[in-house]
């Protein structure tokens, strides 16, 4: 299996976007039953980016897991997901690959992996083998993983819920995670209960944003793949304040939503965010 290791009522998605015209870069988060984790994507690091994205959109993860947890390390996922969830033939099942892709760590950014980041898995020896498996770093990783099989590369960063991703370092007692340890490669699963079933691992749900600006004839037009079932709230800021205004809010639909409104005058930052 790829991994890391020696010789890995709230906001959907969060756009900051600074003047304009703008084109936003894609966001996303991951939810889970101990919260989400929004994480900003990095286009210095296109075929890395392209890669992850090609796999949420063409839904390879669906009902995936988080197959590894090493707290103060890296908390893994993006390589098994629970093939007919819900039902008693439920079982673990490998996310298909797409094949391996080329290592970007000395691409664009030297981007370290430091607490927060967002990187790929790989095969030890080879520092072109990612290819659906990554990490979130638990901790600060850069001395190793950045000097290891030609760097891990890190696209994505979290911006909104580290608090969330420092609960994966809680090992008290009184902590809502297990280990269980199945036998490699699942020798290291995190687990929702003392006693699971499938309904007890951790799943975790990858939903993306795009997010576009531009100025038209009526004001500032603001574009972005909708989320049905809830408010969708466009809001804004000037980079002075700290508090953040509704600009527009408009009903949700799975499909791509355009608003236009008046244009708050001088630069400002959007986003967009919907409430569950």
């Amino acid at each position: 299996m790829a991994r890391p290791g020696i010789g890995r009522m709230g906001w959907l998605l969060l756009l900051a976007a600074l003047a304009w015209p703008v084109a936003g870069g894609p966001l996303a988060v991951f939810r889970t039953a101990l919260g989400d984790l929004e994480v900003e994507l990095l286009e210095d690091k296109p075929v890395t980016t392209a890669n992850f994205l090609r796999y949420v959109e063409s839904g390879a993860y669906s009902n995936m897991i988080f197959h590894r947890w090493v707290p103060g390390f890296v908390m893994q996922g993006g390589g098994f997901y629970v093939a007919q969830r819900g039902t008693t033939n439920a079982q673990l099942a490998y996310v298909p690959n797409y094949g391996s892709i080329t290592n970007e760590f000395l691409v664009g950014r030297r981007v370290s992996n430091t607490f927060g980041t967002l990187a790929m898995a790989k095969v030890s020896g080879d520092p072109h083998s990612a290819s659906s498996q990554w990490f979130f770093n638990l901790g600060d990783n850069s001395a190793n993983l950045d000097n290891q099989n030609g760097g891990f590369t890190v696209f994505g960063r979290v911006v909104r819920g580290t608090n969330v991703l420092a609960r994966f370092n809680d090992v008290s007692a009184t902590h809502s995670l297990w280990l269980l340890n199945l036998g490699a490669p699942l020798d290291e699963l995190p687990v929702l209960s003392s006693t699971p079933g499938y309904e007890d691992l951790l799943y975790c749900d990858i939903r993306l944003l795009r997010v576009g600006i531009r100025r038209v004839a009526q004001g500032l037009e603001v574009s972005w793949n909708g989320v049905a079932g809830v408010t969708n709230v466009v809001e804004w800021r000037r980079p002075e304040e700290a508090v953040w205004q509704t600009w527009v809010a408009v009903p949700g639909q799975n499909q791509t939503l355009r608003v236009t409104n008046s244009a708050p005058a001088g630069a400002a930052f959007f986003r967009v965010r919907m409430a569950y």
